[in-house]
């Protein structure tokens, strides 16, 4: 796991930036990679070029072959060019594979040669022999940039289930990547200038993106699965764009005692791939269904003791994450440590992640995942697994499957057969409606009157949203609830995805997710609703397929156990926080003098306007403060 920087510039010229100025942009993700720090700037010799026309560097987090082999940027001759293929390829590279041994393998019987352990090096070879072809091929989780100085193109990727990110800005010559937006966003030719549909949209819905849309103008994200090439050979950059990995639609087999032990398999063998490491791992406990799924399957395969780690609130509740948690690790025999958070720690972190990260938080659990993770990287731990995914693929939201399974009923009563664009308004619509922190009534009551008409009323966010579920729709082979929970998958898991990588990334550990995983999202979405959810009788059942195919291995309280995830009250925490909206100077560009007044008297009561306002001032602090020349327009 590490932070990777690239940049990059059209034929005959030179990124600018110098080597001491690189580093300073680099060093601004050590705590992505706190074990080493590369950097590679091309020679243009051999015919390939003018020198310097890109810049890779690096921040490393050494998880597998600790050795300097491992290091990077990684680069690649092609001996058939003689001396114009020295370092034709470079890489810089942010994952794991979980595939890496069959692709060394397959890549060994065509003549690959390697020189290390590491899983950087078979990304390379890959990448080298088949192209982004070869993006098809991988299953881990993983964002990089290639250089090919030949070809002269950067090629980027990023996972299909997005879970490690990468953000770009792409000029109508020069090109920049990073594993966050700050090294981007403080590069000398850049201005930090906020994007008012991006704000919108995390006003909603408190998640950071949408789509490849940031808070930030002009700053993208690479989607999900996304792959892009830029083409620099001409005057101009020009941009190829493709997409992959989405799961077939063959249903799954079905061994003789059943659908079970397949589910168990599947899992199994994830868990099994993402405890590869050369490093300490341990794994993170709530006491619910999947992280316990999870410990239950590391316990098995884990070579001496399996460290567990649970953060929350201690509240004392016996039917509380962490009591549950410590139940069980003793009883699977774990070594379980609990990190409780405060008000006081949430109070301090809150402000601290905000300016670290530069971004807001979006969920309040992002203070206690970063404190568990501050506290096993303190134990020696660099590698955490987590139950992300879980959810989003079996279905295990009660409340907004429920609302979907009754949405669909009612168009199914009405005798609703819409299609196309007008069934992605409808589910996209609902999706976002059902989901939000806030209605349209009332952002036009907080919104400064200028803002809101800027926004069109969020045209662009529901917009997205149905655009969104048409392709749900139509990766599920039409509507129904399948439909949403793929909606569930690509967009809410994609948001907790985030959360998880920057709580963790921040203290220097890799967070790992068995279920979000291509070959187990494969397996659930080809399988019945029925074993993921039902409703009958006003009864919802979640996870179902999960429940019965883990049951005899974990404790039957927890098999019944309903979600819960690390559960804070924040609203009452946030009391000694809210006073950065009085004082915001960004926070009046976008808010009325009114709603700022309303949440500085009330933020427990009117926590789900707080939680964002709050938030989206710290940000303004963080990147035009008070009295900056570079306060930014809104409108």
């Amino acid at each position: 796991m590490c932070g990777i920087l690239g940049m990059a510039t059209v034929a005959g010229r030179s990124v600018k930036l110098s080597d001491e100025g690189i580093c300073r942009l680099r060093e601004l993700l050590s705590h992505r990679g706190p074990d080493g720090a590369g950097l590679w700037r091309s020679a243009g010799s051999g015919g390939l070029g003018v020198p310097g026309q890109f810049v890779l560097a690096h921040r490393r987090l050494a998880v597998i072959d600790l050795s300097p082999a491992g290091a990077q940027p990684m680069v690649l001759d092609d001996p058939a060019l003689g001396e114009r293929g020295r370092e034709r390829y470079a890489l810089i590279y942010n994952g794991e594979l979980y595939n890496d041994e069959e692709l060394r393998q397959e890549l060994r019987a065509q003549g690959a040669c390697f020189r290390s352990l590491c899983d950087t090096e078979t990304l390379l070879h890959a990448l080298v022999k088949w192209g982004p072809e070869g993006v098809e091929r991988l299953r881990g989780m993983f964002a990089f940039a290639m250089v090919d100085q030949v070809r002269n193109t950067l090629l980027i990727g990023r996972d299909a289930m997005g879970i490690k990110p990468l953000f770009y800005h792409a000029g109508l010559r020069d090109v920049i990547v990073a594993s966050e937006p700050g090294p981007i966003l403080e590069h000398p030719e850049m201005t930090a200038k906020p994007d008012l549909v991006g704000i919108s949209a995390y006003f909603t819905t408190i998640r950071r993106t949408m789509g490849e849309r940031t808070l930030f103008e002009g700053v993208k994200c690479l989607r999900a699965g996304e792959v892009v090439e830029f083409r620099l050979d001409g005057n101009e950059c020009v941009i190829g764009r493709r997409w992959f990995n989405e799961p077939s639609p063959q249903p799954p087999p079905t061994g003789r005692g059943g659908r079970g032990p397949v589910v168990r398999d599947v899992i199994e063998d994830s868990v099994r791939r993402h405890l590869r490491a050369d490093v300490a791992t341990c794994s993170l406990l709530s006491g619910g269904l999947d992280s316990s799924i999870i410990v239950a399957i590391a316990r098995e395969h884990s070579n001496g003791e399996l460290r567990t780690y649970c953060s929350g609130h201690d509240d004392q509740a016996e039917r509380g994450d962490l009591a549950y948690a410590e139940m069980v690790g003793a009883h699977f025999g774990t070594v379980h440590t609990a990190a409780a958070v405060t008000e006081g720690l949430f109070t301090e972190r809150w402000p601290e992640m905000v300016r670290r990260l530069g971004v807001p938080l979006s969920t309040p659990n992002e203070v206690a995942i970063n404190e568990v993770a501050r506290r096993l990287r303190a134990d020696g731990q660099v590698v955490a697994l987590s139950g992300e995914g879980a959810d989003e693929l079996f279905g295990g939201y009660e409340l907004p499957m429920r609302m979907a399974f009754e949405f669909e009923e009612r168009r199914r009563q009405r005798g609703i057969e819409a299609s196309g664009h007008e069934e992605g308004e409808a589910g996209g619509a609902f999706q976002l409606m059902s989901n939000a922190w806030m209605t349209p009534e009332v952002k036009a009551e907080v919104f400064r009157p200028e803002v809101w008409r800027g926004l069109e009323e969020d045209s662009a966010l529901y917009e997205w949203y149905a655009e969104e579920f048409d392709a749900c729709a139509r990766l599920c082979g039409g509507s129904g609830l399948q439909a949403h929970l793929t909606f569930h998958r690509r967009v809410n898991l994609a948001g907790l995805l985030a959360r998880l990588d920057t709580a963790t990334m921040l203290e220097g550990v890799e967070g790992r997710t068995p279920f979000a995983d291509t070959h187990v999202c494969a397996m659930a979405e080809r399988m019945p609703m029925s074993e993921k959810y039902q409703l009958e009788g006003g009864l919802s059942r979640t996870k179902i397929a999960l429940r019965e195919s883990f049951r005899a291995m974990l404790p039957e309280s927890v098999v019944v156990r309903p979600k819960a995830s690390f559960p804070l009250p924040f609203q009452a925490w946030m009391k000694d926080s809210v006073s950065v909206v009085g004082r915001s100077e960004f926070a009046r560009t976008l808010f009325r003098d009114a709603a700022i007044a309303q949440v500085m008297q009330s933020p427990g009561t009117l926590w789900n306007l707080a939680w964002p306002m709050i938030n989206l001032a710290m940000w303004g602090e963080r990147w035009w403060p008070m009295g900056s020349r570079s306060r930014p327009r809104c409108v």
